[in-house]
């Protein structure tokens, strides 16, 4: 999976968010432990969740 940073979450609106935020959820479940595909899904939730809770709760 490619790697999502903070600043490109940004950019994106909510439904955007959202969508890669399950994609980002479904390449951790089926991406080998340890590997490269993990730890991106894995900091890309991150970076998602992050912005997700900057713009406050969802209305």
């Amino acid at each position: 999976m490619k790697l999502i940073t903070r600043h490109e979450a940004q950019k994106l609106g909510l439904e955007e968010l959202h969508g890669l935020f399950r994609e980002a959820f479904n390449a951790v479940a089926t991406a080998p432990r340890g590997s490269q595909d993990r730890r991106n899904a894995l900091n890309s939730m991150e970076a998602i969740e992050h912005e997700l809770n900057a713009r406050g709760p969802c209305r």
